[in-house]
């Protein structure tokens, strides 16, 4: 995956200027998409002009693309920590998933940046870097789940590849229901009005869900 998609003039402006152009940018790319958002905006917005966005970032494109890896890199440091704290694998889906409820509160543009960046319209600038992003998470929860059942600590006709898509796309919606409007209506229709304030009683159900599914001793004889 290419490491950087800004100019060398990017890496020598302030590390403050450089994160509010990039949260700057995150926003309006998360509510306005793509082709709506606005590069004028994002400048007036960042406190300098238009013409300084041009000398960090060649196109509106790199500059999208920019947001989009910052948000891949921050959820590899997450995954990161999680998979190197102690504790077994059930210990560590409870992590992940308050990991995912305080990173969408406080990191809701990036969560509604990933969102918009899985649209079919913005397939081709982005492919790259989700399926590298795709990636990681499935190395990490793939032998995670592997680890597991070898230990004997889960049941042996689990498929590892197969439950870490499975457990990923349960995150996945997970995020976007604490972030996205449309994800947050339809979790409150699902699960009440209150349910933003009851983060331990999802963990709890969550963790009581998959656990089920991967006990021993629940294989078909």
């Amino acid at each position: 995956m290419k490491n950087s998609y800004h100019k060398e003039m990017f890496d020598r402006i302030p590390e403050e200027r450089r994160k509010k152009i990039i949260d700057v940018a995150v926003h309006e790319f998360a509510n306005k998409g793509f082709d709506n958002a606005n590069i004028n905006k994002i400048a007036a917005d960042a406190g300098i002009s238009v013409g300084s966005i041009y000398k960090y970032f060649n196109t509106k494109e790199d500059l999208f693309l920019t947001c989009v890896l910052f948000g891949v890199n921050t959820l590899e440091q997450v995954l990161d920590e999680v998979v190197a704290a102690p504790g077994d694998l059930l210990s560590k889906i409870e992590k992940i998933i308050r990991v995912i409820q305080s990173h969408s509160r406080e990191q809701k543009n990036l969560i509604i940046l990933y969102n918009e960046m899985t649209t079919e319209s913005n397939a081709g600038l982005t492919w790259q870097l989700a399926a590298e992003m795709e990636a990681l998470s499935a190395r990490v929860y793939t032998a995670l789940i592997g680890q597991a059942r070898e230990s004997g600590k889960i049941r042996k006709d689990i498929s590892p590849e197969l439950f870490a898509f499975f457990l990923d796309n349960l995150f996945m919606m997970l995020q976007f229901s604490y972030a996205c409007g449309y994800y947050r209506d339809r979790f409150r229709i699902y699960a009440g009005k209150d349910i933003f304030g009851q983060d331990d009683l999802v963990v709890e159900q969550f963790v009581k869900f998959f656990k089920g599914a991967l006990e021993p001793g629940s294989e078909k004889c």
